[in-house]
């Protein structure tokens, strides 16, 4: 039997009890807030890249959407990075083997009120994230938000909270030629023609912050607007190079706001004639690869206090954070599929170049991998992980560290000693690409095991498909290489 809400409609959210108890209070103020001042609702769930994708609705159905959620096409979770549709849909259980994803069925959107924000680079536009769900209330299984939820879970039924704080790199550049002709229509699309904001290589200069200033401001404000809790606002070392930082949020938090930034910024910088990329390593002239660094600790529920800071003077962790940090080497190689997952992003792991390109852990070393930050008396202690490919899906990369620190904690893992010399220390090399990732992450039990065979079996169907049609490609390199010499 359905159940109703007091004006007698159906009410698909209370029927599977899919709100806790502070989503239903948030929601009746959007309602009551929003009835009269918007026009316009999106409604948005980050796919299996971390791209955000949904539907525009008209605002005055608001309370209905709430209660019932919006259809969407299941299709849409068997897309790769060109938007290709991966899976056979039209086979039977559409490629997945569940009956609900038969024939391009639909899935429901339901709003997360909490993430309820008013849009201010558009006219009375609201926008809310989105779970997904199939029609018997059960959860969407290849949902990388819910993924993140079921980790996060695990640590809550330790006793902690997962604590982390956003550093991501990107580039603004000028909007030349958007290469609208319709021969620039293929899939994916031709790259617009762009050009420099500012010239590079005068890390953190007020000169260049100064020449960044008109669209750093721009984001800046657009960002608070958001409610976003923006911390930082920097000029990188690369040319037309910036760095926004954020103040340390729990739980899912760090992966809406980025999820949300990352949207934000590509909308905002197009409409005023700019072009915003989260790519690694664009290939432009004398551009600075991008990175996005996480930093991260645990919280103890029981008294609010880091379970990173270690008692004694002279340590760098709590043993629960060095096992963590144990944990998070142990698995770098197959994590590597979530934080590092374009075939471009293996492109930064250079040695001398402010980035890692071996397993291994620093004390306040920035070659390193890992970068242990604080100590004894140090509410702040964290870990910071520098692997981090901006174009990263922020569900799966917290995701990776959650699984891999848990790992570690379960089996006392050690971390070994820490390095001063990062690019010369003897360790396990990452993965030099996007194919090696897909080989460890195959390889390790552990993720298997907390993701289940199903979605272990999604991702790495998506991922070597994005491969199988790379290596399909004839590349300058080849062409130069081969083309006069036989």
């Amino acid at each position: 039997m359905a159940v109703t809400d007091s004006t007698g409609q159906e009410n698909f959210v209370e029927r599977y009890a899919l709100w806790s108890d502070e989503q239903r209070a948030v929601a009746a103020d959007v309602v009551q807030s929003t009835e009269k001042n918007l026009d316009t609702l999106r409604l948005s769930f980050a796919d299996q890249h971390g791209v955000l994708r949904g539907k525009s609705l008209v605002a005055d159905t608001i309370d209905v959407l709430l209660r019932n959620g919006c259809p969407i096409t299941s299709t849409l979770l068997a897309k790769d990075t060109s938007h290709r549709t991966v899976y056979p849909v039209w086979s039977e259980g559409g490629g997945f083997g569940l009956t609900e994803m038969t024939g391009a069925r639909d899935v429901i959107m339901v709003p997360d009120p909490t993430t309820f924000r008013i849009l201010p680079w558009l006219s009375r536009t609201g926008w809310m994230l989105c779970d997904l769900y199939f029609a018997d209330g059960s959860a969407v299984p290849f949902s990388t938000r819910q993924v993140c939820k079921d980790a996060i879970q695990q640590l809550s039924s330790r006793g902690y909270t997962y604590r982390s704080g956003l550093e991501i790199e990107f580039h603004v550049l000028k909007l030349d030629n958007a290469r609208l002709t319709f021969a620039d229509a293929t899939q994916p699309g031709t790259p617009p023609e762009t050009s420099l904001l500012a010239q590079g290589f005068q890390y953190l200069t007020e000169t260049r912050l100064d020449e960044l200033e008109p669209v750093i401001e721009l984001l800046r404000s657009q960002t608070l607007q958001l409610e976003l809790p923006l911390r930082s606002m920097e000029s990188e070392f690369g040319p037309s190079q910036i760095e926004f930082t954020f103040h340390p949020q729990d739980g899912l938090c760090t992966a809406d706001t980025a999820v949300l930034f990352r949207s934000a910024v590509k909308q905002i910088c197009r409409r005023h004639g700019y072009h915003a990329t989260f790519m690694c390593r664009p290939a432009l002239p004398n551009l600075f690869s991008s990175g996005w660094h996480l930093h991260q600790s645990l919280v103890k529920d029981a008294d609010g206090s880091n379970a990173f800071v270690p008692e004694q003077v002279g340590e760098r962790l709590s043993p629960t954070g060095l096992h963590f940090l144990g944990g998070i080497l142990a698995h770098a190689q197959a994590g590597c599929l979530f934080t590092t997952p374009t075939i471009n992003g293996y492109k930064r792991y250079r040695p001398f170049a402010l980035a890692p390109d071996r397993v291994g852990w620093g004390w306040g070393n920035r070659g390193a991998m890992l970068r242990v930050i604080g100590g004894h008396t140090d509410l702040g202690t964290r870990i910071e992980n520098r692997i981090g490919d901006p174009a990263a899906n922020p569900y799966l990369y917290l995701c990776s560290q959650i699984i891999s620190g848990l790992d570690g904690i379960d089996r006392a893992l050690d971390p070994g000693p820490s390095t001063e010399t990062p690019y010369q220390t003897q360790s396990e090399p990452l993965p030099s690409s996007l194919m090696e990732a897909i080989a460890a992450f195959r390889a390790d039990p552990v993720f298997r095991e907390a993701l289940g065979e199903s979605f272990t079996d999604y991702i790495l169907t998506l991922k070597e498909a994005e491969v199988a049609r790379f290596l399909s490609e004839v590349t300058d390199w080849e062409q130069k290489e081969y083309f006069s010499l036989f």
